[in-house]
This record gives C-alpha cells, sequence and structure tokens, in this order.
C-alpha cells in the first residue's frame, strides 16, 4: 500500500507501480488507509523534513525544480514526520514497526516526536549507508494477541 498527495506526481506513481500489486492511493497521509487501521506489520514513511528556516541553504537544484510539499514541513522540519507517528500508532498492530527518514541534523529530534507521542518503544535512530543518522525507528506499544 502507498499514499500519494500530489496531483502532480500521481500520474507517475500509478504508471510505476501499475506492473505490481501496490495498492496506491491519492490523498492525504493523515487520514489514508482507515480501512486499515490496526492490521498494518510496518510502515515505512519519506516524509518532507527540511525546516522552513533552512529555505535559502537549500541548493538551487533542489530549491527551484522539487516541489515545496515534497521538501518543507513546519519550522523545525519535523511536523509531516509527527503526523507519521500518529498514522503509524493508529494503523499498526501492536508490536508493529515504523521507520522513517529525516534529516541528518534530526538525529536526536527526529526520535523525540517518538517517544513524546507514547503510543512506541524502542525508539532509535539509525545511521544511512555513510555513517549519518538518516531514519528514526519504533515499536508501537502493546502485545500481539494469541
Amino acid at each position: 500500500h502507498c499514499v500519494e498527495v500530489s496531483d502532480a506526481a500521481w500520474p507517475y506513481l500509478r504508471r510505476n507501480l501499475a506492473p505490481t500489486a501496490v495498492d496506491v492511493r491519492l490523498g492525504d497521509m493523515a487520514d489514508a488507509f482507515a480501512d486499515l487501521d490496526g492490521t498494518v506489520d510496518v510502515v515505512v514513511a519519506n516524509p518532507p523534513y527540511i525546516p522552513l528556516t533552512e529555505y535559502e541553504g537549500v541548493p538551487a537544484e533542489v530549491r527551484d525544480y522539487d516541489p515545496a510539499l515534497a521538501l518543507f514541513s513546519g519550522p523545525d522540519g519535523l511536523d509531516a514526520t509527527r503526523v507519521v507517528a500518529d498514522v503509524a500508532a493508529r494503523l499498526l498492530r501492536p508490536s508493529g514497526w515504523v521507520c522513517s527518514e529525516h534529516a541528518d541534523a534530526q538525529g536526536e529530534s527526529a526520535p523525540q516526536v517518538f517517544v513524546r507521542h507514547g503510543g512506541f518503544r524502542r525508539v532509535a535512530d539509525r545511521l544511512d549507508l555513510t555513517a549519518r543518522p538518516r531514519f528514526v525507528v519504533a515499536q508501537r506499544a502493546g502485545r500481539m494477541a494469541p
């Protein structure tokens, strides 16, 4: 399953995933997949994570050509990550996992989003292949039914 918020990106996503069995949906991740609540084992997200205050520091080839919707996420860059935490808590089975990318400068603040949420345990940050902090993982609190 995957969700895309951009009307402009939607046709490309559908075309790219047409030969697969992936359930593609157009909409906002905040309310996507209500029919899957509590049944998902893994949620993977690549939300926008650049703070609005960093606009000028983003390379021109990115800032001028990539949609702002895909890049920027509030004053601290974590607005979308907070939504990911809420959605993952809703979608995941107890003990399911969420993995969400973030900027390397958010190696402490992104995991704190999941800690503060309160619905997760085993929150940890992970390094990418260049040894930079780049994604947070967290396990949904609760026990699996026998």
